[in-house]
């Protein structure tokens, strides 16, 4: 017996797996914004301060390099997992099919019979079933909101009427689609619109994981037609390789049961390409390379998160107040300085201000004890008070914390006063 019978039979079924996978990767999606330790949320988009919360770190819009290489770094995990695996992703963690699973697992609880992506039964039965989706659908949409909003600040608003028109109508919007979704397209997204199965085609190689009944085994099969019963894309596995197919590994349980019963193991498997090549096939130049990039970008990527400082610093003249010589003579310049403590606790900042000359400087307005919650960004406006300048000289404006240790270093061109 071949090794791939021998490793067939000591095989389960995948289902329960699946199924486990699904729940699990579900949950986690729905209890994530819920966790905030140290009062920061773990994934989150703050609107309203243009910073992004991730995993503990809260990074500015100033700092959008560090997730444009974090969507870098996924994107490139994404292909990599494509590479590898092929569709799984499809069946086994794309939300669209784990909902579509919950949606038609309903409905056949309800008796109803799914069949051609279509639910055919009493109309008592569907109605009750459009109010499961409706019910999935906001919850779907109230999921994506939070991570936008703090759950626990979205419930408040909505239940004493004060969430902003903006979050309503986005939050109708999403549930519209999602319950149209639900209702009438279903398993036509992953068969007809969704592009990834397209792109699917151009990124496996003669490595990638394929699910399929070989050629060798089709002359077992016993016409009793399991296979496709239970497909959800309504495909015929022993057609060969489609783009429809999402790996989602229901024939293959639906073989196994079938052949079980004439002591014989299952005809569909998992199997490297088409070839059944060995595990080492998966160790090329394409996988190799890819890996090798997702490791360089994620070094890059917490490299850069953990090694910057804990708050940063921007000066910029005032716009609205012009430079001006003072009775003593001395020339009065207006700034504006934005700090934003990227820390996860709260600190108290004291700003100064140093010449790269002798002359001295100083600064007038609230400069000291500017106590700031962790991830705030304050605006502060004040004066520095010099020598009149009579040509432009630069002044270095120093963050310090209370210990008077330097954390951030802003420079500024001071020009003559214009008569």
């Amino acid at each position: 017996m071949s090794r791939t019978h021998n490793i067939d039979k000591l095989s389960g079924f995948l289902g329960p797996w699946r199924k486990t996978f699904q729940w699990l990767s579900t949950l986690l999606i729905l209890l994530l914004p819920w966790f905030q330790p140290g009062g920061k949320s773990l994934l989150r988009i703050d609107v309203p301060t243009l910073s992004l919360h991730l995993f503990g770190q809260v990074l500015r819009i100033e700092e959008l390099f560090l997730f444009l290489l974090f969507c870098l770094a996924f994107s490139i995990a994404f292909l990599l997992i494509t590479l590898l695996s092929g569709r799984v992703w499809c069946g086994w963690a794309c939300p669209q099919t784990t909902w579509n699973d919950l949606a038609e697992w309903f409905a056949r609880v309800m008796k109803l019979e799914v069949r051609h992506n279509r639910l055919k039964g009493a109309v008592w039965r569907k109605t009750v079933v459009q109010l499961f989706y409706l019910f999935l659908a906001a919850l779907v949409a109230a999921n994506l909101i939070w991570y936008f909003i703090e759950p626990r600040r979205f419930f408040t608003n909505l239940f004493s009427g004060e969430l902003p028109f903006g979050i309503w109508l986005t939050l109708l919007c999403l549930m519209l689609t999602i319950f149209l979704d639900l209702s009438f397209i279903r398993r036509l997204m992953c068969k007809e619109f969704c592009p990834y199965g397209r792109i699917q085609t151009a990124l496996v190689d003669e490595a990638t994981l394929t699910l399929q009944m070989p050629e060798s085994e089709k002359e077992r099969c016993i016409e009793c037609c399991s296979c496709i019963a239970s497909c959800p894309m309504e495909i015929d596995i022993r057609q060969g390789l489609q783009v429809e197919c999402i790996n989602c590994g229901r024939c293959l349980d639906a073989c196994r049961k079938v052949m079980r019963s004439y002591q014989q193991p299952g005809l569909i498997r998992y199997t490297l390409g088409i070839d059944d090549l060995p595990i080492k096939s998966l160790f090329n130049p394409r996988s190799i390379t890819l890996l090798l990039a997702f490791l360089v970008i994620n070094f890059v990527l917490f490299f850069s998160i953990f090694t910057r400082t804990d708050a940063s610093l921007k000066i910029a003249v005032s716009h609205t107040a012009e430079s001006r010589i003072l009775k003593s003579g001395k020339q009065a310049t207006f700034f504006n300085a934005w700090i934003n403590n990227r820390g996860t606790h709260a600190a108290i900042y004291q700003l100064s201000a140093r010449t790269l000359t002798s002359d001295k400087v100083e600064l007038k307005g609230q400069t000291d004890q500017l106590d700031m919650s962790a991830g705030q960004n304050r605006k502060v406006d004040f004066v520095l008070v010099s020598p009149p300048a009579r040509e432009p000289f630069v002044v270095e404006f120093v963050l310090l914390d209370q210990k008077e240790q330097q954390l951030a270093v802003a420079e500024a061109l001071i020009s003559p006063v214009r008569d």
